[in-house]
């Protein structure tokens, strides 16, 4: 067994590239929620914010990696599954105070999108990795800085197949058109596509050799805003953000793969020493 999920795994990604960290969650009254919230408090993340169902268990996944490296995940979200907006209301200060707000879709979408509304209307940058992925409320769109999928995810959100970089690019402009300031389309092996300020920038990752890619995405998208929060242009953060998702990869795990800033910052620097040879 190893400590996942999707946000938590994201904020203990954060906490390790150098971020300062609130996580807000729903878990169960038993050993795997205890477990969780102990795990954060090791990691340097505020856990004030996460709340207990006495009636759900907390959230599981079984998951499978291939020979390649690939997964495959089958999820029961348990106690995530009825994190409420009134709930969201009942904390909505330090959605108010915080910089950045990350977010995925384990929690229903009236939440993500009560959240995004909120932390819109008082300026603060909303982050949503459309993951698990789903047909999202057009009213959403436009409460969001930035938005993260994968190829499968963008596909999803857009209709557009994404196989290669044009790919990318048509569902980044269909995704831009309903009204989303910033698009970035991981693509594995080949990095992401930035579509800023009607500006496309491809940013290649490191050449790693994968054994599990579990986590790679939540990797990413933690180390992204932790860069953005540490003051980075957007296109310095996803190359941060690329760099700690190619290290995840090469460890097995979830939470466990995430990497440390200075390891982050090691790969890039190697990469760089590289390409001015």
């Amino acid at each position: 067994m190893n400590a996942g999920g999707k946000g938590a795994n994201q904020a203990v990604a954060a906490a390790r590239a150098g971020g300062l960290v609130t996580f807000v969650a729903k878990v169960g009254s038993d050993i795997f929620g205890e477990e969780a919230v102990q795990l954060f408090k090791k990691e340097g993340i505020n856990t004030s914010y996460v709340l207990t169902d006495p009636h759900r268990p907390s959230g599981v996944a079984l998951i499978t990696v291939d020979k390649k490296g690939e997964n495959t995940i089958v999820v029961a979200s348990g106690a995530n599954a009825n994190l409420t907006s009134q709930e969201v209301d009942s904390i909505r200060t330090i959605i108010e105070q915080s910089d950045i707000i990350l977010m995925q879709l384990e929690i229903p979408i009236d939440a993500v999108a009560h959240v995004a509304k909120l932390a819109k209307s008082k300026n603060r940058m909303v982050v949503l990795n459309p993951a698990p992925a789903c047909p999202l409320p057009h009213e959403l769109f436009t409460n969001i800085s930035i938005i993260t999928p994968n190829e499968t995810e963008a596909e999803i959100l857009t209709g557009i197949k994404v196989n290669d970089i044009d790919g990318a690019k048509q569902a980044a402009e269909i995704l831009a058109r309903k009204g989303i300031g910033t698009t970035i389309i991981t693509l594995g092996a080949k990095g992401a596509l930035v579509l800023h300020e009607s500006v496309f920038t491809h940013i290649p990752t490191i050449p790693v050799n994968a054994v599990d890619t579990t986590a790679a995405g939540d990797v990413f998208n933690g180390a992204l805003v932790a860069a953005l929060s540490d003051g980075k242009s957007i296109l310095d953060a996803v190359r941060f953000a690329c760099g700690a998702a190619a290290i995840s990869v090469t460890r097995l795990g979830a939470q466990a793969s995430a990497p440390y800033r200075d390891e982050i910052n090691a790969i890039l620097v190697k990469k760089t020493k590289i390409q001015s040879r």
